[in-house]
């Protein structure tokens, strides 16, 4: 199991869960579960990304809890979720839809918000009847369906084979991070952020990124390199809106906006200058105001809330 390491002072220090949970997924792996808010809110299923961990959506849990009902989950592998010997898109999906239906009462929907690999679980589970019951609107930040190791722009060459192959070399190395030191915060800070930000939020970031385990790290930077979630976005019909940092060399807008192209009900993109990869940290302000603007627009109500029971496979605790 992955470290849980964060800061734990300051503004990007995650609040105390109203209560924590393992999730059982279809192949029995384990999934760690917080929850942030009351439980009659309407509800919010936040899904974080590559080398993240429910931490990263520290701005959201804290800001949103105190009107929403705010799910946040580890990846497996990631965070407090062992790892699991299954690294794929359809695990992915298996995830994202065990937390969904053991987390939400029979018939309610909620807006789902997915960075960066959170996002491509939403594209990998869009077809399936859990995400379909559950899924009132998806928020996607920081992400892409294809060809994230082509585009991506980490890599400071032109574009072609040899960028690609020294780009998949290096997301996919399993040499150990180490220690937060000036030069991995730098490092960090050109990779994933905008050039304005300062010390706090890319320490607070760097050890995140930094606790996820290099085996972790090298299985699913595999999974992103071979990608292929087209299909998934034609059949996300839900009301679907994408953010996108200007200056993100990881998935850069290019992404973005072939996403927006291609979904059936796009509510558009927000293009945000001067921003990186890690949008929820960098925007915490805009990617709130989104959020509970999909839910008061597409959350209707919040059926079997009241006196609703845990369903069995959760484990509280755990």
């Amino acid at each position: 199991m992955s470290r849980l390491t964060h800061v734990t002072t300051g503004p990007y220090a995650p609040p105390v869960p109203a209560r924590e949970l393992t999730v059982v997924s279809a192949d029995g792996a384990r999934l760690h579960v917080e929850v942030h808010g009351p439980e009659n809110a309407p509800a919010v299923v936040l899904a974080h990304g590559w080398t993240c961990s429910t931490a990263f959506w520290a701005a959201q849990t804290r800001e949103l809890a105190a009107g929403h009902r705010v799910i946040a989950y580890d990846q497996r592998g990631h965070g407090r979720s062992p790892a699991s010997p299954v690294c794929t898109t359809q695990a992915l999906a298996d995830d994202l839809e065990a937390v969904l239906a053991h987390t939400l009462a029979p018939g309610e929907q909620a807006v789902i918000v997915g960075h960066s690999m959170g996002g491509m679980s939403v594209m990998a589970a869009s077809a399936r009847p859990g995400f379909r019951e559950h899924a009132a609107a998806v928020l996607l930040c920081s992400t892409g369906s294809s060809r994230l190791v082509a585009e991506a722009r980490v890599i400071p060459m032109r574009a072609g084979a040899a960028r690609t192959r020294l780009t998949a070399r290096v997301l996919a190395s399993r040499a150990p991070l180490g220690p937060v030191t000036p030069v991995a915060r730098s490092i960090l800070k050109y990779a994933t952020m905008g050039p304005r930000f300062g010390p706090q939020m890319v320490e607070a970031c760097a050890r995140i990124v930094h606790a996820c385990p290099r085996a972790v790290r090298h299985a699913w930077a595999l999974v992103l390199a071979g990608l292929d979630l087209d299909a998934g976005v034609r059949e996300l019909r839900v009301p679907t809106a994408v953010i996108s940092g200007a200056s993100d060399r990881l998935t850069p807008p290019m992404h973005a906006r072939a996403l927006v192209a291609a979904l059936p009900h796009s509510l558009g993109l927000t293009e945000l200058p001067g921003l990186g990869h890690m949008t929820p940290v960098e925007a915490p302000e805009l990617v709130n105001g989104k959020i509970r603007e999909l839910v008061t627009t597409y959350v209707t109500d919040v059926p079997g809330r009241a006196g609703a029971e845990a369903p069995e496979r959760i484990k509280e605790g755990s």
